[in-house]
């Protein structure tokens, strides 16, 4: 069977008491009924006894219309109504009867011819007998009052201590089925609120705060369990970020070591040595192999493992097989080619026991770390390529620079030792003066231009910028003339590339020069500028002679070498004649980060 629920419960014990209410203010508004005219019917009662003294002394007073106003009225006090109400009554109505009977017997000896009783003595003795017989009703009438009263004080006394015990009984209910199940209740949930998963309710009853119980320890069984999972899940989680943590920094690191220089042999053994503490492995190799060799140039192992497994005389099998995992010796070993653009660099190996294979993660790193070797070696190639090819194009403006200036002033000197030899065989004074005189001017402009050649040589852009070289070159070119020399640089927001900063202070520098020398002019304008399509236009402009008609002097004046250095940089440079006298030198090119820009 079913047990009732708490509400239908709380539903009984408050229409119990409403009961007991309704069932008490019924029986005492019963009572109350029943005794409405018990007061009127005992003076009603009592006023018969009086009434009857009267016809007694109106009798002895021989008034016979008084006499007989009072018979009526006595006659209608013995029929008044408040008598019928007990009738169900037998006790008060008996001796309502006996004392009416008596009555009806008293009334004849009131009655006699002359107006007076016939005895008096008689009449006495029947008056103090129905007097008698009506106290006998009075007190009659009177103890039903009382009664009734004394039923609706004890109908009260037992309404109350029936309401006081199942007030009792009911609060006592309340308390064991609702109260401290409750209070279970709240103090499970604060417990669950501490984070005590393990608390259980005990369930009393099988109504609704018993299966809210019984969910409450499902719900604190499955949040505990869930809360342990998770737990475990947050541990596990925390592990893999600190381990992607460490992976990411190493990688990092690798990677700033990279940015900022060329790795060296002790870096490669740093990197093995930690890659191992990371990877935890049992054994790590890094073999460097140039391109066209068969065996490393360098074999890199951790210092705490320094077996040298791998002494083989050709690695080729090793890198031309790529990434692969094979089993030698009982040993898994893991091979991570360093490859990049098809070129060859070496190889990074890992051995570890069949039954501690690496993970996806290690497996991984190992990849990340393959990759950014590769990288550093292939940056490290590129970069000594550029030095190569930087080093080849100084060699061959040296070269140039040697030709168009010493080499002829050296041709120059050779001619005049000729001259000189013939000068001494024909004793020709006047030709040795002058061979003398020339060879003088010849040596003096060698070793002028043999001067400028240094400084030009020397000439170099330092952490301060192209302007600050610009203004260095600017002030030594003062300083060696009279001419008024302006510069005005407005690339100040404008990154260049050491080889733009290069080839453009030696162009101004070779067409400053050229102005100082040739221009027998008083003023040069040098002019660096952005224009309107984000191309870099130099202008340097002199107020001398200009240009010869010569063609072929041009050589004279290192213009060839200035066109060189335009064509490094892709721009196109212009000489020319300018309409108010002097040269005007402009060139124009498009920066290499403004060329990505618009790539991009």
């Amino acid at each position: 069977m079913r047990p009732f629920s708490v509400v239908t419960r709380i539903n009984i014990a408050l229409a119990c008491i409403v009961t007991l209410a309704l069932t008490t203010m019924m029986v005492s508004y019963w009572l109350s009924d029943k005794a409405d005219s018990d007061a009127h019917a005992v003076n009603v009662a009592g006023s018969l006894r009086m009434q009857s003294y009267r016809l007694a002394w109106l009798t002895l007073q021989a008034e016979p219309d008084k006499l007989a106003s009072a018979k009526a009225q006595l006659g209608s006090s013995w029929q008044h109504p408040v008598f019928k109400r007990f009738l169900h009554q037998q006790d008060i109505q008996h001796k309502y009867d006996v004392a009416y009977a008596h009555w009806q017997q008293l009334a004849p000896l009131l009655n006699s011819n002359d107006g007076k009783p016939a005895d008096i003595q008689t009449l006495e003795m029947a008056l103090i007998e129905q007097v008698s017989l009506l106290d006998e009703l009075v007190l009659s009438i009177q103890q039903d009052a009382e009664q009734k009263v004394r039923a609706f004080r004890t109908v009260q006394v037992v309404a109350v201590l029936a309401t006081i015990l199942l007030s009792i009984v009911v609060m006592y209910w309340l308390r064991v089925m609702v109260q401290e199940p409750l209070q279970d209740l709240i103090k499970g949930a604060r417990r669950i609120a501490q984070g005590d998963f393990t608390h259980r309710i005990t369930v009393q009853q099988q109504d609704e705060l018993g299966t809210l119980a019984h969910s409450f320890n499902k719900m604190n069984s499955a949040i505990g369990y869930m809360y342990g999972n998770l737990e475990k899940r947050v541990q596990q989680q925390t592990e893999a970020l600190q381990h992607s943590n460490t992976r990411l920094q190493f990688l990092f690191d690798i990677a700033r070591s990279i940015s900022e220089h060329s790795l060296h042999s002790a870096d490669f053994t740093e990197l093995v040595n930690e890659l191992q503490d990371i990877l935890n492995t049992d054994e790590l190799e890094l073999c460097l192999l140039t391109e066209q060799g068969g065996s490393p140039y360098l074999q890199v192992q951790p210092e705490q493992n320094p077996h040298m497994h791998c002494v083989k005389s050709n690695c080729q099998d090793c890198v031309s097989q790529g990434q692969d995992i094979r089993t030698e010796q009982d040993q898994l070993v893991y091979r991570y080619p360093l490859d990049r653009e098809q070129h060859h660099f070496g190889v990074l190996v890992v051995r570890q026991a069949k039954d501690k294979a690496l993970q996806d993660w290690q497996q991984q790193l190992l990849q990340s770390v393959a990759d950014l070797l590769a990288l550093a070696l292939s940056l490290k190639g590129e970069e000594e390529q550029v030095r190569r090819l930087a080093l080849m194009q100084e060699r061959s403006v040296i070269a140039r620079e040697l030709h168009d200036s010493l080499a002829q002033s050296l041709s120059y000197l050779k001619i005049q030792v000729t001259r000189l030899n013939k000068g001494l065989a024909s004793d020709n004074k006047a030709m040795l003066q002058d061979v003398a005189d020339e060879l003088k001017e010849g040596l003096s402009s060698a070793y002028r231009q043999l001067r400028e050649l240094l400084t030009t040589f020397r000439l170099k852009v330092d952490g301060a910028g192209l302007h600050q070289a610009l203004q260095t070159t600017v002030k030594q070119l003062t300083e060696q003339s009279s001419l008024r020399i302006r510069l005005d640089y407005q690339l100040e927001h404008l990154p260049l590339t050491p080889t733009e900063e290069i080839h453009l202070l030696q162009i101004i520098r070779e067409a400053s020069q050229n102005a100082v020398h040739h221009s027998q002019g008083s003023e040069l304008l040098i002019e660096l500028s952005q224009s309107q399509d984000k191309a870099i236009v130099l202008r340097l402009e002199d107020n001398g002679i200009g240009l010869p008609a010569q063609p072929e002097k041009l050589n004279h004046y290192g213009l060839a070498i200035m066109q060189e250095r335009s064509r490094q940089l892709g721009g196109e440079l212009a000489i020319q004649n300018r309409a108010d006298g002097g040269t005007g030198i402009y060139f124009r090119f498009m920066p290499e980060c403004m060329a990505q820009l618009a790539s991009a």
